[in-house]
């Protein structure tokens, strides 16, 4: 997300690590990073009181109180994770709207927009092609065996993957 972001938008990106991945966050373009719990506190430090965009990719029902704080009025909150029970109605004061992202929505309801999901994946791979994204390949796991899959369950449920997991091959 970062790199897209800092690739494709003129914003100021501030992305959000605990202290081991902090540089790795600025290497793929943040401008600055904050950590994840005390949000307005962190914003103020770096001297940003609030924000007009939140992509909120992991955990949005725990940190959504504290992402209404900071999103300005009129704000934007994308969001692609799961929330359980996620109540919004605290975004309401500030008429929040709220984006989901799901990239099988087109080809689920086959959208008449449904060749844009394909033009997306295109253009991010061309991207990653030329070298001005890198891949977000964590680990790659081979032969796919009982004991990779296991291993792979394991890091993905652990919580503190970094970068994609990926089995490939019999």
């Amino acid at each position: 997300m970062v790199q897209l972001a800092r690739k494709l938008t003129n914003l100021t990106i501030i992305g959000t690590a605990d202290p081991q991945n902090e540089t790795r966050v600025r290497e793929l373009g943040a401008h600055y990073v904050i950590a994840y719990d005390n949000l307005g506190k962190e914003l103020q430090r770096i001297g940003i009181p609030s924000v007009a965009y939140v992509a909120s990719l992991t955990h949005t029902d725990a940190h959504l109180k504290e992402i209404s704080e900071i999103l300005l009025p009129e704000g934007r909150l994308g969001i692609i994770d799961d929330p359980v029970g996620l109540d919004t109605m605290i975004l309401k004061p500030k008429c929040v709207s709220v984006h989901w992202e799901f990239m099988f929505t087109r080809s689920l309801f086959h959208t008449p927009d449904m060749i844009e999901q394909h033009k997306i994946l295109n253009r991010v791979s061309e991207l990653v092609d030329k070298g001005e994204i890198a891949s977000t390949l964590g680990e790659n796991l081979r032969p796919i065996t009982a004991t990779n899959l296991k291993r792979a369950h394991a890091l993905v449920e652990g919580g503190r993957t970094r970068g994609k997991i990926v089995l490939e091959g019999f």
